[in-house]
């Protein structure tokens, strides 16, 4: 099943698409170059993941999403197109289309279940779009979260720049952007020479409505009629036999007879009036609430001043946005605007409601998002905290969580944590904020007590999570679900340094071993592995949103070298057989090290030893952990903390434009513990110069 088919079901006016690709004289082929393009990011990230096939069923392959991505912007610049990308913010601030955003994640349940036992399904991984903005951020491409959904800022903000917009949505079809459309299906990246332009087909109204002979200013009425997130007739018990308009047999004859149909009128109000009439079937109540839906619907089509303008050009947050979405602080708004605040804020603040993702894992145990919900009542806490004080005391300062139990879509009420370090910080000030009790509501809503000092600053905040996840999930985990977690982290900072230049020999031997594990992952899924870390994944996620509120106490790794679902998943099935994790990292200088540091941090949270069980889940018997390989903290991996260290300080310096002051650089302190003194530090590192960074940071 291709992009384009799925989505068409999901969104957008339900047929268009097929039938202007049936009709092949609307589309025209055109080589697209030297010019801007809007991109429907959302549209973009489903097509780059599902249409090259990437792995769905064990949580995912961030790596090779972020090779796509890399790729597509590389071919963009080749010929001279310069990507302005805009995702999807929140729920629309009018809450309209809640009960269409429930049906679809009922759907997306259902899929994942498809996917868990080996049918087919589109689920993305659930960390998907972090990424995608990461990447994004990274190849500078300018980036944008909508404040709800992104149709009309898209379309708006084409029409501003005449330029086109990329996208598979079928409503950008009625949007009236007089540059067109380029359906993601027809653009050809892949083939399009260093100049010579990408391979694509062009929309535009003008050809359209000279093919069915219609007014353009129809187009938001035949969306509605025909039927769109909007407008539904048939829920309505209303219908109408359009076919009896057309000369057309088959899946396009309704479709082809209502335009015909509306071919004989002059403008949106006659063709209003017209269709109530030919649906009154005398009950007035019905007829006033349709026409009611109709106005609703085409006055989503109405393009007003792009609020994104602005930002792409300034920097600045959104003015000219909906009244209700003025109840977050300008940091706030830029911040998400930004893609550095989870776009969830909105519905939380607005609605005090959430709906859950779908994740692959086992049906029969409860979902995975529950072993997370600690964090979320922290993060609705430090939302919602000061903004009702009435309804905190009398405890009906809820939110709504919606999610699967088994396959059904239900929801909670979840209470939020307003006590505790929480009661310190205020939304509006949050930016402002010191950094200990940022970061203090960070480390003891993870539980992390212990030093996070021998762990490079770019993966604290996974191994964090690690640490609450070994604690919290249900099932426990036992030891090669969390070597194997560990080893892929491993992994990934093998192949940012050998991007980097910083390998060697050794090092492509260690990553060798890991890519010969790769090719033995099967289709076969073990439900227990993915259910184990679809609870890891939500509480890395949900972590990730609270670090993003807090404005980043831990630095934020980049989410594509975190998580590899085929390499982590045949690693259990090689751990379980008895492989050692000493020889997949034999002769790596970096890679033992690393290894241990992660390993043993994860081991004395909490004394998560005593948890592990080294047998399969419904097992009562447990053995002893057998002892790691003793490495050493070596220089290379003393060199490397050392590099990110001063890495992350000289991006805090360049990004914040601040000096260099402990109070409020987010890399100098990572635990609640009081730290040694100089004396005991200049014992236990050798490197002089290590400890003339360590001191400067105030490392514990």
């Amino acid at each position: 099943m291709t992009f384009g088919k799925d989505r068409e079901h999901i969104m957008g006016v339900r047929g268009l698409t097929s039938l202007v690709d049936d009709n092949g004289h609307i589309l025209q082929d055109v080589s697209f170059k030297n010019n801007k393009l809007v991109i429907d990011g959302c549209n973009l990230y489903y097509l780059l993941y599902f249409d090259e096939q990437l792995d769905q069923s064990h949580g995912g392959d961030y790596d090779s999403f972020e090779g796509l991505i890399c790729g597509f912007i590389k071919a963009l610049r080749e010929n001279g197109i310069e990507p302005y990308v805009v995702v999807d913010g929140g729920s629309d601030y009018t809450d309209k289309k809640f009960e269409t955003l429930k049906q679809r994640a009922e759907e997306k349940i259902h899929k994942a279940h498809d996917v868990s036992v080996g049918r087919r399904g589109n689920v993305l991984p659930l960390i998907i779009k972090r990424v995608f903005s990461q990447v994004l951020t990274r190849l500078k491409v300018p980036f944008a979260t909508s404040i709800a959904e992104a149709d009309r800022e898209i379309a708006s903000l084409a029409r501003e720049w005449n330029c086109p917009v990329l996208s598979n949505d079928s409503d950008f079809y009625i949007f009236d952007v007089p540059a067109g459309l380029l359906p993601i299906s027809h653009f050809k990246w892949k083939q399009g020479g260093l100049k010579t332009g990408i391979p694509a087909k062009l929309f535009t109204q003008e050809r359209f409505c000279s093919w069915f002979n219609i007014n353009r200013s129809l187009l938001p009425i035949f969306a509605s009629i025909s039927g769109n997130d909007y407008v539904n007739l048939a829920s309505r018990g209303l219908s109408v036999k359009w076919a009896e308009y057309s000369k057309l047999s088959g899946r396009f004859a309704n479709l082809d007879g209502l335009l015909n149909w509306l071919g004989s009128l002059k403008n949106e109000k006659n063709a209003l009036n017209a269709v109530l009439k030919l649906m009154d079937d005398g009950d007035r109540v019905k007829t006033k609430q349709t026409e009611q839906a109709f106005m609703l619907s085409m006055e989503e089509y109405k393009l007003s001043p792009s609020s994104l303008g602005e930002f792409f050009r300034n920097g600045t947050p959104p003015s000219n946005i909906p009244e209700p979405v003025k109840v977050l602080p300008d940091w706030a708004l830029l911040s998400l605007t930004q893609g550095k605040l989870p776009s969830d804020v909105i519905d939380v603040i607005l609605f005090r409601r959430v709906v859950q993702s779908s994740q692959v894992e086992d049906i029969s145990l409860p979902s995975g998002k529950i072993t997370s919900r600690p964090i979320r009542q922290i993060l609705y806490g430090l939302l919602l905290g000061g903004r009702s004080p009435a309804s905190m005391e009398t405890g009906q300062c809820m939110v709504e969580e919606y999610d699967r139990d088994g396959l059904n879509l239900i929801s909670h009420m979840i209470k939020p944590i307003f006590s505790g370090p929480v009661q310190k910080l205020q939304l509006d000030t949050l930016d402002k904020a010191h950094l200990p009790d940022r970061l203090t509501v960070m480390l003891e809503t993870l539980g992390v007590t212990q030093s996070l000092t021998s762990i490079p600053p770019h993966l604290r905040l996974p191994v964090s999570v690690t640490c609450y996840w070994m604690r919290h999930a249900d099932p426990p985990p036992d030891l090669p679900l969390l070597q194997a977690l560990l080893l892929g982290m491993v992994y990934g900072e093998l192949c940012r340094q050998k991007k980097k230049n910083r390998g060697g020999d050794t090092q492509d031997l260690v990553l060798q071993r890991f890519e010969g594990i790769v090719q033995r992952c099967t289709r076969k899924l073990d439900l227990d592995v993915a259910h184990a870390y679809s609870q890891w994944q939500a509480c890395f996620r949900d972590s990730l949103n609270l670090n993003q509120l807090l404005c980043f106490p831990l630095v934020e790794t980049e989410c594509a070298r975190l998580y590899k679902g085929t390499l982590v998943h045949p690693l259990v099935v090689e751990l379980r057989s008895g492989a050692s994790p000493e020889f997949i990292l034999d002769g790596g200088p970096i890679a033992g090290p690393l290894y241990k540091a992660l390993l043993d941090t994860v081991l004395l949270s909490q004394d998560c030893r005593s948890i592990i069980s080294t047998t399969t889940r419904g097992a009562a018997r447990g053995r002893t952990l057998p002892r790691e390989p003793m490495y050493e903290l070596t220089p290379n991996l003393q060199r490397l903390a050392m590099q990110e260290e001063q890495k992350e300080e000289e991006d805090t310096l360049r990004e914040r434009k601040i000096k260099d002051t402990p109070a409020e650089d987010p890399g100098w302190v990572v635990s609640v513990k009081t730290r040694h003194n100089t004396k005991s530090r200049a014992q236990k590192i050798p490197n002089p110069e290590l400890l003339k960074l360590r001191d400067k940071k105030g490392w514990i």
